[in-house]
């Protein structure tokens, strides 16, 4: 089996701090977004976004890590990845012991799956979609 590129390992990182990070806020404080200035909030959001990020880290240096370079995958991936340090990091406030674990981790992977088609292909399919929805033609 040929190693995971670093560059795509060094990207995975970064997004895995990121991406989860602003899930976990998101989760955390909703519904009244209050909190999205508290410290402690920002606090327990970045462990959950750090410790994701050193989970995927480890996990691209397994077989498992060809996931990464996927869309689906990938988004898949990040959102059971995010669940676990979720619940890592601090106690859920839901009734269900594992519900705001489980939320955060569906959030960030659909954040991922998202990002994945901004970003990808210079958000080639953004722009197609936008183009068809005012009537104009894309440039190919």
């Amino acid at each position: 089996m040929a190693d995971m590129d670093w560059k795509l390992r060094a990207r995975v990182l970064v997004q895995r701090l990121t991406q989860p990070t602003c899930a976990c806020m998101l989760c955390m404080t909703a519904p009244t977004f209050a909190n999205l200035a508290s410290v402690a909030h920002w606090k327990i959001a970045l462990q959950t976004g750090i410790g994701t990020g050193l989970l995927a880290l480890l996990l691209s240096f397994t077989p498992m890590g060809k996931m990464f370079a996927h869309r689906y995958g990938n988004a898949v991936l990040m959102g059971s990845l995010t669940a676990v340090a979720d619940l890592w990091s601090h106690p859920g406030r839901f009734d269900f012991d594992y519900g705001e674990a489980l939320l955060t981790g569906l959030v960030s992977g659909v954040l991922v799956l998202a990002t994945s088609y901004v970003l990808e292909n210079r958000g080639r399919f953004v722009h197609h979609v936008w183009s068809k929805l005012r009537g104009t033609r894309t440039l190919s």
